[in-house]
């Protein structure tokens, strides 16, 4: 049957679009569609007749006999829901007062009629041909409406019962599911239950640092539905019972009881804070075992072990943010005991996940926080596949842009994280603890420097290297050896801590490749001279024009400009002045008579021709 399925899914199509009001006229809309379908309608033009309730026969024939009841039940709960956020938002801090309070009741308790009505159906296993798990859905549902009743009546011990065997049954249905259904019930235990959990038991005046799981023990009742849940789920109470004592396998004296910032130690207020510290102390130990385990790992099979103690760093950030809401709302002031220990514990907790976050991107950034860019190494594909000795090809330029564009966003990540520290409370006011941090953001700034300037060399950009080399070697002479003092005694895995060594060997590198790059634009600043000097020796390219050039094509000398006085060849006949006054070869002399112009006068010979030239292009005037 899927009942919460059901209703989360109903509930997540029309809270994405519109409020409660436009769900319940969804859920009105709906309900007619499936009781035209199950033909539970009156026809059209007909007089009005009470239709027989459903029975067990009829859910035991089809099990969309439960949707009608889920529905109507749904549309009254969506009713009470609509007007109380549109009474508390009028009327402000007053609250919800009035009629309009009765009426949200009112619309409750039908609410509870209808799921109560569903749950007596499916008890009847025979008939109506429902399981366990079904069974324990519908008593779920009905008692959430019932601590949802309690809650709006101010009836605190109702409600954490109603709400603790709720959360029970929930909890042991999502362990019976597995992945499959665990985002639908982490939502519904997130948002509504436990939240109305922890609100009732301040009420009660329960201490805060009590757990939920120690409250659900506490208040659940011995029933027939929980003896239906320990038999599809011996351990259910057990694990309650395990949780209360402890959390994942430790014991209640194991939960941290205080937790140090600097040199102030104050107490754990809160239970939840409390308790995923300890999940955080135990991944701690988890991780350090690991790293030192594999050291041939892959810098990204180290970095995935950085989400255990990620998350559990996480959840101990948001319930100690939790918590000093809570305290804001009750209208505690800031300079409460209570307030000035939970401000503490959220700028140790924040602190710890910034330095788990720095560390998973130091490991990813390479040895020596990526100051040295080694070439990259790839594994076998299968896990019994043998390397085999081959030629190894060179990097790609691409491929070593690629990497190190990933290094400089790694780096900026860490510069930001480095930032957002100094925004936690109590932080600027600490001079020593804020010139630690500018020392840690001035070491990464000098190893983002170095990484743009690779890039800018892997380009053949060697001027740009350089000046991106000078600034890196300018930000590692500023790191001071007094900032990093205190940090070298602190063994931890990899994160804020930067050691005098990791300082040494960034700036002897730095300081060898800032010489090579000094080296190599002097030489193409001579390379550069001495080929415009070559440039200028070379004649245009007009006047070789058959020949292939065997240099760089000079496109500025083509021609000589401006033009030189200089002779040039032209065609021989139009000079040859002496032509009729010299044998050339295979020309026999005849009777030329002088002339001072070189023009003879007509020769006649037998046959009447003109022997000689006349002129200067070989015809008279």
């Amino acid at each position: 049957m899927d009942i919460t399925g059901f209703i989360v899914s109903q509930r997540e199509k029309a809270l994405l679009v519109g409020d409660y009001g436009t769900y319940r006229k969804q859920l009105s809309r709906r309900l007619l569609v499936v009781r035209k379908k199950l033909k539970y309608t009156t026809p059209k033009g007909r007089k009005y007749v009470s239709k027989i309730p459903f029975t067990a026969e009829d859910i035991g024939r089809n099990h969309e006999y439960v949707h009608p009841i889920l529905l109507t039940s749904e549309r009254a709960w969506a009713q009470a829901m609509h007007m109380k956020a549109t009474s508390s938002a009028g009327s402000g801090a007053k609250g919800v007062t009035g009629s309009t309070k009765s009426h949200i009741r009112s619309r409750l308790h039908k609410a509870t009629i209808y799921a109560s009505r569903l749950v007596t159906l499916l008890m009847d296993k025979d008939t109506s041909k429902a399981t366990a798990e079904s069974l324990l859905e519908a008593r779920a549902y009905h008692v959430s409406l019932l601590g949802t009743l309690a809650f709006e009546k101010n009836d605190w011990e109702d409600c954490l019962h109603a709400f603790s065997e709720a959360r029970l049954i929930y909890s042991s249905i999502a362990k019976l599911r597995g992945t499959q259904g665990e985002d639908i019930f982490r939502d519904l235990l997130n948002t509504t239950i436990d939240p109305s959990i922890r609100y009732a038991s301040y009420q009660l005046k329960l201490p805060r640092t009590v757990s939920i799981d120690s409250i659900v023990l506490r208040y659940v009742q011995n029933n027939e539905f929980l003896q239906e849940l320990t038999a599809i789920d011996p351990e259910a109470m057990q694990d309650s019972a395990k949780a209360q004592k402890g959390v994942k396998g430790g014991t209640a004296e194991d939960l941290p009881k205080t937790i140090t910032w600097r040199s102030r130690t104050v107490d754990l207020q809160d239970a939840a804070t409390a308790q995923a510290l300890a999940v955080v102390s135990k991944a701690e130990m988890g991780l350090s075992s690991y790293l030192s385990s594999n050291q041939a790992a892959t810098p990204q099979a180290k970095a995935a072990a950085y989400d255990e103690v990620l998350i559990p760093s996480q959840d101990a950030v948001d319930a100690t943010k939790t918590a000093i809401d809570e305290l804001s709302a009750e209208g505690v002031p800031h300079g409460d005991a209570r307030m000035q220990a939970l401000q503490i514990t959220r700028t140790a907790v924040n602190y710890a996940l910034v330095g788990w976050r720095i560390g998973r991107n130091r490991i990813l950034c390479g040895g020596n926080d990526g100051a040295l860019f080694e070439p990259e190494t790839r594994q076998p594909k299968k896990s019994g596949e043998e390397v085999k000795t081959r030629h190894i090809q060179a990097e790609s330029i691409g491929r070593k842009l690629t990497r190190l564009k990933e290094r400089i966003v790694l780096y900026d990540s860490i510069m930001q994280s480095l930032d957002s520290v100094k925004a936690l409370p109590g932080v600027a006011a600490d001079q020593g603890f804020i010139q630690d941090l500018d020392a840690t953001r001035v070491y990464f700034a000098a190893l983002r420097c170095l990484s743009i300037a690779r890039s800018h060399a892997v380009l053949s950009e060697t001027k740009n290297a350089l000046a991106l080399l000078s600034r890196a070697n300018d930000l590692a002479s500023r790191i001071t050896r007094q900032a990093l003092s205190s940090q070298t005694n602190q063994k931890k895995s990899p994160n804020l801590e930067v050691t005098t060594s990791q300082v040494e060997i960034l700036q002897n590198h730095i300081q060898s490749l800032l010489t090579q790059h000094r080296a190599l634009v002097d030489l193409h600043s001579l390379q550069s001279t001495s080929s415009k000097a070559q440039a200028g020796k070379i004649p245009p390219l007009i006047e070789h024009l058959d020949e292939y050039p065997q240099y760089p094509l000079d496109l500025g000398n083509l021609v000589t400009y401006p033009p030189r006085i200089e002779p040039i060849p032209v065609k021989p006949i139009f000079l040859d002045v002496a032509f009729n006054y010299i044998d050339y070869p295979g020309r026999t002399r005849k009777n030329i008579e002088d002339g001072t112009n070189g023009v003879g006068e007509e020769t006649k010979t037998g046959n009447g021709k003109n022997e000689g030239k006349k002129g200067w292009f070989g015809f008279g005037r």
